[in-house]
């Protein structure tokens, strides 16, 4: 099948379509004639995780698990779609995260506000909300069990209060949502990944990303799954980078000065300017402007997600 991808240990990728060819992932487990998807990508991606369940074999009732990383959009705006097709999968989301999947309006209206409610609509569409007794809460240490697989919950925030990542004890290797960061397949250089942290709006909190980060890494993982983009290894030194761009992001984010809109360009500026400087440490071959490119918009986003958290730490110490 077109769009899916083979790994190791049964875990296979299917590229979900959201935005641009491999931009987001959705994975699937595959164990003893059963599975589980982890994250769902938008209400447009449901298709494609339908066609490479039949491509495996799986038929629908024998999907166990839809689990997910966190309630952002592109990780689970298809969830509830995807449920009404998979009759005996339980949906696993942080407990946080479980009331806004029963009922999806202020979870709209926060993405409405994030790309505005026409781009809102025309990326994910109509979400359809998930019954409440079809809903398990990913609590940190929780294990599930796909056939003799044994998959455990992490809590990790950074990225999103409500955002765990998945250890597969069979594959020795975690399912990261955005804890991990982004890696983009274009910007390898001779099979060697890139990571590039994401301080999305509105709960980027540093300490915590650095923290869920080394909880992590002390697994000694093998691999690492990112839905932004699938598999990468290497994963010690990728984890060095993702702690060094943290505290480089944050100290663009420190150094600026002025409000409002003038303060968000002042961060976009540096944030492009430790892309091209990460450019020629990485050695990409990229053209400069075309990777820029690339990460217009994950770079807007990191933009504006360390503008609320500069904000949110001002209006911390105010209170204090």
């Amino acid at each position: 099948m077109q769009n899916l991808i083979s790994h190791p240990h049964g875990i296979y990728a299917v590229d979900s379509g959201y935005g641009r060819p491999q931009l987001a992932a959705i994975h699937i487990v595959v164990q003893d004639g059963h599975a589980a998807v982890v994250d769902t990508g938008s209400n447009a991606s449901v298709p494609r995780v339908l066609g490479a369940l039949a491509a495996l074999g799986i038929a629908p009732e024998a999907v166990d698990w839809v689990m997910l990383t966190h309630i952002h959009l592109d990780h689970a705006g298809g969830a509830g779609s995807l449920m009404c097709a998979l009759p005996k999968a339980k949906l696993v989301v942080h407990s946080r995260g479980v009331r806004h999947m029963v009922d999806p309006s202020r979870l709209w209206e926060g993405t409405a506000a994030v790309y505005g409610a026409e781009r809102a609509f025309e990326l994910y569409g109509r979400l359809v909300p998930v019954a409440a007794e079809r809903i398990v809460a990913a609590t940190d240490g929780l294990e599930l069990r796909l056939g003799n697989r044994r998959l455990r919950i992490f809590d990790t925030p950074g990225h999103a209060r409500h955002h765990v990542c998945i250890w597969d004890e069979g594959a020795h290797a975690f399912f990261t949502g955005d804890t991990f960061g982004l890696s983009y397949r274009e910007l390898d250089v001779d099979g060697r990944a890139f990571i590039l942290p994401t301080t999305t709006p509105t709960q980027f909190d540093p300490e915590a990303m650095h923290a869920s980060i080394d909880r992590m890494l002390a697994m000694q993982p093998q691999a690492m799954y990112l839905t932004h983009f699938s598999r990468v290894t290497d994963v010690a030194r990728l984890g060095a980078d993702l702690h060094r761009l943290i505290d480089t992001m944050v100290a663009v984010a420190e150094a600026a000065r002025g409000e409002g809109v003038a303060r968000h360009v002042e961060i976009l500026a540096g944030l492009e300017q430790v892309m091209r400087e990460e450019a020629a440490r990485q050695g990409w071959t990229l053209p400069e402007e075309e990777a820029l490119e690339l990460l217009r918009m994950d770079l807007e986003l990191n933009a504006q997600g360390l503008g609320v958290w500069l904000d949110s730490r001002a209006l911390e110490a105010q209170v204090a």
